[in-house]
Parts: structure tokens; C-alpha cells; sequence
């Protein structure tokens, strides 16, 4: 929720007229500012205060606890000149709605006063979050240089996919004044001057051990890997060993040590038993602990095995031997880092309904693949220094095979289309190619049938089915079939790709498939260009349905033999009882 507050006349004014652009996300609050904003405060998302700064401080600086909770809080003066994001700018999303409601509201600025967003640029503090790393140096000095334009060297070893980064921030950079490092391992020169080392928590440490170790034994082990493998000890995410070892005394210890010592490691100590372990393939098998525990390894095997938990489907690697100590042995795994893809529904055009999790998304990406004229609907939203690779309609199999290809050499990227990616849309040529070797994630957007469905009502209140009327992919015989048992099914029919100047004709087909098992007063609702400018929603009936009047940026929605028009607008009820035959 989005609360607008205003006291004077013509703030309540500018408060009614900016909550009717903003959408049903924005509320104009009624009754005393202080007691209803204290009530409200746990619930908002954000919150725009049509008050002086100085007032809106006042209000809202006893209710502050976390910037990475707290809503994200607005100012707008009296006379509507300036939008002035006060807390939450990153996290909260205040800069964002800022620049939203200075574009709603005619002359009217945003002024964005935190640094990397006054630049463009990607804040260290932000990529510290998205890898979650460990910070080693003076984090505040090093973004300083990044912003200001000093010459600075990333070393990424790893390859960790990272978003865009300033122009002054490179990997080829003769002279730097600063260093930043992101890996799991310590530097050859760790008393080096302006270095800021980031470190990702990538290593699970495997640990077998005799019965009764005790926890020098465990802790003096694992440190002595570390240092030989010059291994972070922060970078250590958690600790595994066989389920014979869960209360072994010296191993729990260590671990709890750990964590207190190094940060956040994970205290439950992974185990797994021995016939799991005893299937991974590892270079130091034993047959001596195969005797004793049922399988020949276990530091090595449940470093492995506890990497490949965090890792999923992706790659893992033994970057320690195992070690052995005094009645303990220990080995360490590495979550190898891989190519990112993102694959984003940017909803059916209007920026209201384009969900922040997929504006996040096109902010992490350090390449955005796209249609043209859907990467020009969310320009403003790309980093500077991120790569754009825009191409025309028809190319969707090429843009999906280059997205792969870029994510697969490393890079995080962003592959965008409109409504919801996986709705005849970009997720499954690009799935079709993307195997365990990158990391995919999927942004659900607020699809055409969705948005339309919103527009005319409730079509689609009981069962429902999609189909696509292009042949381009489908031949129509096989599209005919599915039309043909919908309509027996008695389904709400959506029918997308309806018609263009080529294929003119397998609309009418389809609604007369459908008018031979319904009434011919079926409601068909249409919706062309949904939330976008040049809106327009009709109705009328299925005998009467005009095609001429379809394209290919209209969604027709066809009702089934239930669906009724109320009020104006289409109803498909949800259940079955007022059925004579169920009664």
C-alpha cells in the first residue's frame, strides 16, 4: 500500500488527483495525520507526504527502526515542485517513487540525494547484499572512489555474474587508486592499501572424525585447511559430516565457534548418510572409514554433498583435500558461481502494473536482451554501463539463444518481454536451451488474460483455458482440436494472437466451433491494448462478435455457457450449485 497524507486544501487536492494515477496500490488517508500513520506504519510500503520536509521528519522519525524495512518515505512541497525521497531510498524503493510521482505530477522534480542513484550507478552496499558477502576494508572509502570516478580495479576470479558497474570500474585499469576483490580466498598481500575485498559465502567444510574428538582437534584441523588452501574463513557457509557424527561433541562445538567467530555459518551442521555419501566420487577414498561408517569418505564426500545442496542443479568442486588431524579429517567444497538469467514479465504495458520484483531484476543485470519496443518502455530503469541488446518482432528464437549464450559465458542477464514471460512468451525458447550450467530466475508478470479479465469483470471466475490462434508455431488443425474441446468442456475461452493483416480468418473459425456447444447470447468480452493509452473494452454477444475489429494487440475472451453479463460486465460463476442436475 501506498498512503498519501496532506493537511492543507490543495495538498488533499494533489493527494486525490496523484492516488487515482498511482492506481489501487494508493490510498489517501482521512483523519489525523500522526495517530493514523503510527497505525498504519507496520502495513505501508510507502508512504508520500504532501508537507514540509521539516514537518514530515517530525512525523515519521519516532517510527523508524531498519532501512531495510521501514517504507520507503516522500516528501512533496506545497506548490508541487519537488518529489523528496527522506528514508528508504534503495531498499525502501523511495527513489523509485519518487521519480513516479514527479512524472505524474506536472513540473515536478525528483531529487534523489543518495549518491549511486545520483550517478546511476550500482551502490556497494547493494552488491555487497546480492553476493552475499563479507566485507574486508573500508567500504564507505571505496564507494566513495567508485562514485567519484577514481580509477578502480575489480578482480572477480570466480566469476561472479555482477550487475553494470560504472565506466571508472573495470578489470583492465593500469593505475587504480582502489582494488575490489570479490573471492572466497586470501590475497597474497592482505595488508595492501585501498583494497576492499567482498566475500561470498561459498565453501562448505566436510569433517569425519573417530569417536570423542575433541574440539581442538576439529577447530585446529579445519583452520590448518584454511590456511593452507589460503581459504576465507568467512566465506564458509556451513559444515557437514556423516549422520554417525551429528552429536559428536568436538564437530558441533567447532561449528558453533565458527559461526561466532566468522559470521553467519550455518549452526545446524548438514548430515547425510553414509549410502549418500558413499555414492559421490571423490580422490581420496578410503577403505579403512568405508569399514567403520559404510562409506569411503566422509569429509570429502559431505563437503561435496552439502555444496551440491546450496548449489542445486549447478556445479560444485573440491577446492581442499581432505586433511587429516588428529583423529579428525576435513576437506572443502566450493559452490562454483555461474551465469545469471533472468527472465521477466514486464506486465501488459502500464508501469503500475509491472511488479518491483522485475524492476530489481533489470537493476541486477549486467546485459538486457529484449524486444525493442519493450526495452524502450523500461529504458529509464537500466543502469548506466549496462549492455542492451535490442532486436525486432520475429526474432524471439534469436534473442532467447543470445540471452542463454551470454549467461552461459558468465555475465547476469535480464531477457524481457511483455505481460508474463512464460505465457507465450520469452521462458520457453530460452528454457528449451538453458541447462544446470546457469542460474535461472523466473519474474512472474501480470499477464494479457489477466489484465484483460480485470478490465471486463470476472471471465474468468470458474475453469479456463488459453489458446493461441497463430499458426505460426502450431499448425491449425491442431489448434482447431483444442478450440473444439474447450468448447465441448465448456471452458472460458482467452484466445491470444487473435487475428493480424496475414491470418484474418481462424478467429471467426474458432467462434463457430465454440457457437456449436453454447448459447449464441455467450458473452465475448475483448480487450485491445490493456492498461496501455488507446484503451478500449467491449462486449457483445458470440453470434454477433465483429472480428473486423480485432488485431493482434487485442485479448478476446470468450465466456462459457455460464458466464453472464452483471452490472455490464462479463461473470463466470465460481461454482457449481445453482447446476439443476447438482442441486
Amino acid at each position: 500500500m501506498i498512503a498519501l497524507f496532506a493537511v492543507t486544501p490543495s495538498g488533499k487536492r494533489a493527494a486525490a488527483a496523484l492516488a487515482a494515477r498511482l492506481g489501487p496500490e494508493a490510498v489517501v488517508v482521512d483523519g489525523a495525520v500522526r495517530a493514523t500513520l503510527e497505525r498504519l506504519w507496520p502495513r505501508l510500503n510507502s508512504a508520500v507526504f504532501f508537507l514540509a520536509a521539516g514537518a514530515t521528519v517530525r512525523l515519521i522519525a519516532p517510527l523508524l527502526r531498519d532501512k531495510r524495512t521501514d517504507p520507503g518515505v516522500v516528501c512533496v512541497d506545497e506548490a508541487q515542485r519537488f518529489a523528496i525521497p527522506l528514508t528508504g531510498g534503495h531498499a525502501g524503493g523511495a527513489n523509485d517513487l519518487a521519480e513516479r510521482v514527479a512524472d505524474l505530477l506536472l513540473d515536478c522534480t525528483p531529487v534523489i540525494t543518495t549518491a549511486s542513484d545520483s550517478v546511476g550507478s550500482t551502490a556497494l552496499d547493494e552488491l555487497v547484499d546480492l553476493l552475499d558477502a563479507t566485507v574486508d576494508g573500508d567500504l564507505a572509502a571505496g564507494g566513495v572512489a567508485v562514485l567519484g570516478g577514481s580509477p578502480v580495479l575489480l578482480r572477480n576470479p570466480l566469476g561472479f555474474p555482477l550487475p553494470a558497474l560504472p565506466e571508472n570500474v573495470s578489470w583492465q585499469v593500469p593505475d587504480p587508486e582502489w582494488t575490489i576483490v570479490v573471492d572466497d580466498r586470501v590475497p597474497d598481500d592482505p595488508d595492501a592499501k585501498n583494497v576492499l575485498r567482498l566475500v561470498p559465502r561459498t565453501l562448505v567444510v566436510g569433517v569425519g572424525a573417530a569417536r570423542g574428538v575433541s574440539t581442538t582437534a576439529v577447530t585446529s584441523a579445519v583452520a590448518k585447511l584454511h590456511e593452507r588452501h589460503r581459504l576465507d574463513a568467512r566465506a564458509v557457509r556451513a559444515f557437514a559430516t556423516v549422520e554417525l557424527k551429528a552429536d559428536e561433541r568436538g564437530i558441533l562445538e567447532t561449528v558453533q565457534d565458527w559461526a561466532f567467530w566468522n559470521g553467519e555459518v550455518d549452526s545446524r551442521l548438514l548430515t547425510y548418510s553414509a549410502d549418500e555419501l558413499a555414492g559421490m566420487a571423490v580422490p581420496n577414498p578410503s577403505e579403512v572409514v568405508a569399514a567403520e561408517v559404510g562409506t569411503p569418505s566422509v569429509a570429502e564426500a559431505a563437503a561435496l554433498r552439502g555444496a551440491g545442496e546450496f548449489a542445486g542443479d549447478g556445479p560444485v568442486e573440491l577446492v581442499a583435500e581432505k586433511l587429516k588431524g588428529d583423529n579428525v579429517t576435513a576437506a572443502a567444497a566450493r559452490i562454483v558461481p555461474r551465469g545469471r538469467l533472468a527472465i521477466l514479465g514486464l506486465g501488459p504495458g502500464a508501469a503500475d502494473l509491472r511488479t518491483p520484483r522485475s524492476e530489481a531484476e533489470l537493476r541486477r543485470a549486467s546485459t538486457v536482451v529484449g524486444l525493442d519496443q519493450y526495452v524502450e518502455q523500461v529504458r529509464e530503469l537500466i543502469r548506466p554501463g549496462t549492455e542492451v541488446r535490442a532486436s525486432g518482432l520475429g526474432d524471439e528464437q534469436a534473442r532467447a539463444t543470445d540471452a542463454v549464450a551470454l549467461a552461459r559465458s558468465g555475465r547476469a542477464v535480464a531477457l524481457i518481454g511483455s505481460g508474463d514471460a512464460g505465457i507465450y512468451a520469452m521462458a520457453s525458447p530460452a528454457l528449451e536451451q538453458a541447462g544446470a550450467d546457469i542460474d535461472v530466475v523466473g519474474v512472474p508478470g501480470v499477464s494479457a488474460a489477466l489484465a484483460a479479465s480485470a478490465e471486463l469483470g470476472a471471465p474468468l471466475g470458474h475453469d479456463h483455458v488459453l489458446i493461441s490462434l497463430s499458426d505460426l508455431h502450431t499448425p491449425w488443425q491442431a489448434i482447431e482440436r483444442r478450440v473444439r474441446a474447450a468448447a465441448e468442456g465448456d471452458f472460458v475461452v482467452c484466445f491470444y494472437n487473435p487475428r493480424s493483416a496475414q491470418r484474418h480468418w481462424q478467429l471467426r473459425a474458432a467462434l463457430d466451433v465454440l457457437l456449436e456447444h453454447r448459447p449464441a447470447d455467450t458473452p465475448v468480452g475483448a480487450v485491445r491494448q490493456a492498461s496501455r493509452d488507446g484503451q478500449r473494452v467491449w462486449c457483445t454477444r458470440l453470434a454477433e462478435f465483429d472480428t473486423d475489429d480485432v488485431d493482434m494487440l487485442t485479448t478476446v475472451l470468450v465466456g462459457s455457457s455460464q458466464t453472464r453479463m452483471i452490472g455490464g460486465r462479463m461473470v463466470t460463476p465460481r461454482g457449481y450449485t445453482w447446476m439443476p442436475e447438482l442441486a
